[in-house]
């Protein structure tokens, strides 16, 4: 279920959020922005103990993208460990400011 205030572990597909954080990250097909986006939360999430990446194909979950207002891809939503959203940034992401925005959450 999708509500302002947090998103769940079964709506993201996992089986259940990072226990400090969770990388969620929206993307499309054809995206090359998408592609660098994957390979540096991926790189992030094995780096920072306790956080969890999850990439969304956007075209398969509209229901969910007009929920949360995703309107470009790569859009990636910073969730804490009860899966409230604590930062949101569309664009390919440099690999220091995803570190720091975790370092806000945890």
């Amino acid at each position: 279920m999708v509500t302002e205030a947090r998103l769940t572990a079964e709506l993201l597909g996992l089986g259940r959020l990072g226990e400090r954080a969770t990388l969620v990250q929206f993307s499309s097909a054809f995206c090359q922005p998408c592609r660098a986006t994957r390979r540096v939360l991926a790189e992030v999430a094995d780096l920072v103990p306790g956080v969890t990446w999850v990439e969304i194909d956007a075209e398969s979950h509209l229901p969910l993208v007009r929920a949360l207002e995703i309107t470009a891809t790569p859009t990636v939503l910073v969730l804490d460990a009860r899966g409230r959203q604590v930062r949101r940034a569309s664009g390919q992401p440099r690999k220091a400011d995803v570190i720091a925005a975790l370092g806000e959450v945890c």
